[in-house]
């Protein structure tokens, strides 16, 4: 996958966060073919990119449970 420019990208909390500070993800919905993903705690830290498709596989499994302890 090619790089892609972030700098006006918007974040949104993941409703899974912890709310005391901790454990907390960021995603971005602003690219089509791509989910940005980073810990909110370093914005200006490293940012992981998904393929879109990979992305909604992952959320559905755990939506579905199949990656539960």
């Amino acid at each position: 996958m090619r790089s892609i420019d972030l700098t006006a990208a918007s974040w949104r909390k993941s409703s899974y966060s912890n709310q005391d500070g901790g454990a907390c993800v960021e995603v971005s919905d602003d690219f089509a073919a791509a989910v940005p993903v980073r810990d909110s705690k370093v914005s200006h830290g490293p940012v992981l990119v998904f393929p879109a498709t990979g992305w909604s596989s992952f959320v559905s499994a755990i939506k579905g449970g199949q990656l539960s302890d």
